[in-house]
């Protein structure tokens, strides 16, 4: 019998596995109208229909038996130990037992040098490590007092441990089961349960429906945005491909094109992942996933099942914005479940916890050199955002919002000014070099191996090690000291005009706008705004 995936492949020219990888994210459209059509009283039909439906892919499409026992083992002893365990060790112990079973997976994969264009159980099963790592926090988070929980911790907190049923469905869940995105249990129960409540005041708007307007608009929308990226990718790849940094003919060209093409070859390499992560938050949405709640307008946003936001990316005015975008499922996982959890109880995270975060990162990724570059090298250039931040962003604040500790004042009385041209500046200068260094770092991402990126960052002059490191050598051989000093001095001289305006006339509510933050200005605004209310 032919293989329908095989002709394809060979008519496109296209990996058989990638064909059957795309084809799987488009049926889930048609499957998704079907998931919600399951009367949300019977919520065991909804989590047996996601169990049978993604073993069936793993097992007919794509012949993973070994995977998918494995992936069976790990979901099985994530719900007995969190479950049975009650101490605090519990949520640790999940998250090392189910990272060493990934890991094995990595190091299988790298041994048998399997291409990336070939699928093997890996990615799922890094989506898989992180759905049931926070499960188990969630699960901790539950057994703990209310009042020591933070926002997410209590949205997400599950008091209530599920059936094994429920806790299959959720492990999977078939539109993101395979790459994405992961969920939290509470999103995926509230789901699957109906609904999400709707708020009196758009009832009249939206009528007595399960779901709420919008969510078909919605899952569209991404999935023609996944296509349209999808199509981008096909057409710019073979011209722009991030092997083709290593070709003897990249050498010769001058250095400006060499700059230039990397530049071009790294935004390819990620419209590759705009495609596979917006058409699988199309599919979230239309199962009645990713709610979010109401615009002012009364219209349905459904931006919780989003993993990526392209124009965030490309148009980022520092890494923190960029990383936020990026992978977004990820980051609230490495965010909730590492970097939090690793910080000591009353203190802040810093570099530590910065540097844990992206090795954990690294090491959930795999075992390929260029991982741990690509993820090492960030947070450098985390830190240097982070000095940029605190000596220099102030610098070209307004001046109601410079404060001596580089923190803007408290803005609920005194609306702030408008934008300087300094500031719009340096979000602009900010951009540009975030961009840069995103596609410097994004290199060895693509290539892995450490030998081959390194000869790809000579090629380009190694711009980014220059911008990193010479940023950090000027911050800590005197620059933080010279950057605070003149923002001593910019707050006295701003302080000495705030007085001397206070002693020549009455303060206007358009001069308390102005002012820098001195307690005399602050108290006299506040008073000002205070009298304009209650007459």
């Amino acid at each position: 019998m032919v293989d329908p995936f095989e002709q394809v492949a060979s008519i496109t020219g296209s990996n058989p596995s990638q064909i059957k990888l795309i084809s799987s994210f488009l049926i889930n459209y048609p499957l998704g109208s079907l998931f919600v059509r399951i009367p949300p009283k019977y919520p065991a039909l909804r989590h047996a229909f996601s169990v049978f439906y993604s073993l069936g892919l793993l097992l007919g499409v794509f012949g993973e038996w070994f995977g998918t026992a494995q992936l069976l083992a790990s979901v099985l002893v994530t719900f007995v130990l969190a479950r049975q365990m009650r101490g605090p060790n519990m949520p640790w112990i999940v998250f090392a037992l189910n990272m060493a079973n990934l890991s094995a997976s990595h190091i299988f994969r790298l041994v048998n040098q399997i291409s990336v264009d070939e699928f093997e159980i890996s990615g799922a099963q890094m989506v898989l490590t992180m759905k049931l790592t926070t499960f188990a926090f969630n699960v901790w988070d539950g057994r703990r007092p209310f009042e020591e929980l933070d926002n997410w911790q209590k949205t997400n907190r599950i008091a209530e441990f599920p059936s094994l049923l429920a806790f299959l469905g959720y492990a999977f869940y078939f539109p993101g089961f395979l790459i994405g995105p992961s969920c939290e249990y509470a999103a995926y129960s509230a789901a699957v349960k109906g609904s999400p409540l709707i708020p009196e005041e758009v009832k009249a708007i939206h009528g007595n429906r399960r779901m709420p307007r919008g969510r078909k608009r919605a899952a569209y929308r991404q999935m023609l945005l996944g296509l349209g990226s999808l199509g981008a990718f096909v057409v710019m790849n073979p011209l722009y491909s991030a092997e083709l940094l290593l070709d003897p003919w990249f050498a010769r060209q001058p250095l400006w094109y060499r700059f230039y093409f990397m530049q071009v070859s790294t935004f390819t390499a990620r419209v590759k992942y705009y495609a596979v992560w917006k058409l699988t938050e199309g599919a979230c949405i239309l199962t009645g996933l990713g709610f979010s709640g109401f615009s002012p307008s009364g219209i349905s946003l459904w931006h919780g099942a989003s993993n990526v936001e392209p124009l965030n990316i490309e148009m980022a005015p520092n890494l923190k914005v960029l990383l936020d975008a990026w992978n977004m499922k990820t980051n609230v996982w490495l965010r909730e479940c590492v970097y939090k959890r690793v910080t000591p109880k009353g203190k802040k995270p810093g570099f530590r916890s910065s540097m844990i975060t992206f090795a954990t990162s690294a090491f959930w990724h795999g075992f390929a050199g260029g991982y741990y570059l690509t993820f090492g090298f960030a947070g450098f250039n985390q830190s240097l955002g982070r000095l940029c931040r605190t000596y220099i962003r102030p610098l070209v604040l307004p001046p109601v919002t410079a404060t001596k500790d580089g923190k803007p004042v408290d803005k609920k009385n005194i609306p702030p000014p408008p934008q300087t041209f300094a500031k719009r500046v340096y979000d602009v200068v900010g951009t540009i070099f975030t961009v840069m260094l995103l596609n410097y770092l994004a290199v060895p991402f693509q290539l892995l191996d450490i030998g081959r990126s390194l000869r790809a960052w000579q090629l380009v002059g190694w711009y980014g090690n220059w911008i990193v490191f010479g940023g950090l050598a000027f911050f800590y051989a005197g620059g933080s000291t010279i950057l605070k000093s003149i923002q001593r001095r910019r707050i006295k001289q701003l302080e000495a005009d705030a007085g001397a305006k206070l002693l020549s006339r009455p303060v206007t509510i358009d001069d308390a706008m102005q002012m820098p933050p001195i307690d005399l200005a602050a108290r006299e605004a506040e008073k000002l705004v205070a009298e304009k209310r209650r007459a």
